[in-house]
């Protein structure tokens, strides 16, 4: 059973979400606040994180930040009413998976959760799969059973998010790949308004992967990754 914390200090969603999930077969958590989060991972380490941005004690954002520190797999749903886009931005630039605006349907969040847990399970259950490329003089590998990536033989820290984009246009390389086939792949949704996601989610991607660019922009469509087979 999978393990998910609700942090949020609305009693009644929080209260909510919890009885939902568990109804929907997780084993769901709520905390109050940051110090009672901070308390429950010190104690065990959640499947799932969803986390509210405006808290009592605390900002979500700065909490994520220091927790992707730690844990930079760690998968990370927002529950926020902070529905700006430079609000939804920010949160995937910290490696969230997906951002959910207040109010919401609980329904809509389980299915947004069982379709995260999939890709992450397809991930984890697939045949050996090791590959490499070269670009100029340096080499990347990509190991997709142990969701391990390493440049030089650095190994490179990536979210739960930027990993599937990287496997995903390295497994399609030389294609060009639209913006809106990596929400559909990697995310499970193609709203128009969330391509921005995309280029936030790639400009991270490329801070990480040096030496080497790795991933070329074809302006008015996509990208491509340029690593060759090695």
């Amino acid at each position: 059973m999978k393990l998910i914390y609700i942090v949020e200090d609305h009693d009644v969603i929080r209260n909510g979400v919890v009885q939902y999930l568990s109804i929907s077969g997780y084993e769901a958590v709520g905390q109050r606040n940051l110090e009672e989060a901070k308390a429950a991972f010190s104690e065990r380490v959640p499947d799932l994180l969803i986390q509210d941005v405006m808290l009592p004690d605390g900002d979500g954002f700065s909490f994520v930040k220091e927790l992707k520190q730690q844990f930079p797999r760690l998968p990370v749903i927002f529950l926020t009413a902070r529905t700006e886009e430079s609000d939804r931005i920010l949160g995937f630039e910290l490696g969230a998976d997906d951002y959910i605006s207040k109010p919401f349907s609980p329904k809509e969040l389980v299915l947004r959760i069982q379709a995260l847990f999939r890709r992450l399970d397809d991930a984890d259950g697939g045949k050996e799969n090791v590959s490499s490329f070269r670009d100029g003089d340096n080499m990347m590998v990509i190991d997709d059973n142990e969701h391990v990536l390493s440049i030089n033989s650095t190994p490179i820290a990536l979210t739960a998010a930027e990993w599937r984009i990287v496997f995903y246009l390295a497994s399609n390389s030389p294609n060009l790949i639209t913006r809106a086939q990596i929400l559909e792949e990697c995310f499970d949704y193609s709203f128009e308004s969330y391509e921005r996601v995309v280029d936030t989610h790639i400009k991270n991607i490329r801070a990480k992967l040096k030496p080497g660019s790795w991933i070329d922009t074809v302006r008015g469509y996509g990208y491509r990754f340029s690593g060759r087979k090695a």
